[in-house]
């Protein structure tokens, strides 16, 4: 076979919105092989193995690091100016990598490194602001997470304070242009598990760079533990509940099982009375094994409460007790954003309204060209580009 690759011979046109759609779900199951370093980020909390890029203009995620990605058809490879996607030895798509933030080259008065405490995915600043877990190493682990393994590598603190995130958010503002933050955390062993500090930790991260703010925590045994989030200044709350299907979160996150799922439907309840529709929202993981009905019953039992729930294929993480596992196949994974999306839209319910957080970047999922589709999507033109990303709607 020649390794000649297929290129235009004139300028390509945009590429059509439904096919671009149709590429960014093979890619987010597939991967996306790379020569050379892009700078994907390993381990931590998710987006755990992310190569993070923008394809014909729309911000996506994809693994690039696991085992199964030396399978993938797709390949990125630099061009005379920019990159490439291929299929094969076929030019599908351009490309442009999230440039190395600025703002990693800075440390604190004592040392640490910027990019130890905050990451830049894409267009946010991220960081787990507790990089560890009161489930991790035990029979309660997440067998998705991979928490405590970019600590173990040294790529990260174990404890970021108010002050060192308000001092890198400042600098994530400035000189990269950040346009929200997303503060996580591992559980905590107290009854509040951790909301209260990554809550204390957004406070400081607002005050000093004014740009919004999501929390992600468990549900706290005390719900009135939301209202004070509230009060520190935070816009958005993300309250996981990974999978609607209760046999299977009492296998892949056994310490979140031990809630129940209702504990997450009150919580989610409290919280939306709290910071307003679409500002809640819980990621969906698929791929596990989950039975599709029930989980899409799930997500339009939350659409009913105004949460918006965030699903995303399975993104098996590299060291992970899930390492050895899949992605689903993107026919499967569009079949439920089809499901669940028309009953968000008729909610109300679209990521253009999210003020921070996973729901508002979206590039770990493609709801938002189906929302799109569904007209869902505030400023939505048809095959261009809305609130400065491209359009996607998805084929039916």
């Amino acid at each position: 076979m020649s390794d000649t690759l297929d290129r235009p011979t004139d300028l390509d046109p945009a590429i059509d919105p439904t096919e671009l759609a149709s590429l960014l779900a093979q890619l987010q199951s597939a991967g996306l092989r790379v020569v050379g370093d892009i700078g994907a980020r390993t381990g931590g909390a998710g987006p755990a193995d992310a190569g993070m890029l923008w394809i014909e203009g729309a911000p996506v995620t994809v693994p690039t690091a696991a085992d199964y990605v030396a399978d993938s058809p797709y390949s990125l490879r630099p061009e005379d100016e920019g990159f490439g996607v291929y299929h094969g030895h076929t030019r599908v798509a351009g490309a442009e990598l999230a440039p190395r933030p600025r703002y990693y080259d800075l440390e604190t008065a004592d040392g640490i490194p910027y990019w130890k405490i905050a990451l830049m995915h894409l267009d946010s600043m991220a960081s787990t602001v507790l990089q560890t877990c009161a489930y991790w190493g035990t029979s309660d682990q997440c067998t998705f997470c991979g928490i405590g393994l970019s600590l173990a590598g040294g790529r990260t603190i174990a404890k970021k304070t108010p002050a060192m995130l308000a001092e890198v958010s400042v600098a994530a503002r400035d000189l990269d242009g950040a346009v929200d933050v997303t503060l996580t955390t591992g559980s905590t062993a107290t009854p509040d598990r951790g909301a209260l500090y990554v809550g204390r930790c957004a406070g400081a991260v607002k005050e000093a760079s004014g740009l919004p703010v999501q929390v992600q925590f468990e549900p706290p045994s005390d719900l009135s533990v939301i209202d004070a989030v509230h009060d520190l200044g935070v816009d958005s709350v993300g309250i996981h509940v990974e999978s609607f299907d209760p046999q299977v979160l009492a296998r892949v996150a056994p310490g979140k099982a031990r809630w129940g799922l209702e504990a997450y439907f009150a919580a989610w309840e409290h919280a939306v009375g709290v910071f307003g529709e679409g500002q809640v929202s819980t990621y969906v993981i698929l791929g596990m094994g989950e039975d599709p009905e029930v989980t899409v019953a799930g997500c339009r039992r939350a659409v009913d409460l105004g949460v918006y729930p965030f699903i995303v294929p399975l993104r098996p993480v590299p060291g992970s007790l899930m390492a050895d596992a899949h992605p689903p196949t993107p026919d499967y994974v569009e079949s439920i954003y089809r499901q669940v999306v028309p009953a968000m839209t008729a909610r109300g319910l679209s990521a253009a309204k999210v003020r921070a957080g996973c729901a508002r970047c979206q590039a770990c999922s493609g709801m938002a060209a189906v929302e799109r589709a569904h007209g869902g999507f505030a400023g939505h033109t048809e095959g261009g580009i809305a609130d400065g990303r491209r359009s996607l709607p998805l084929a039916y």
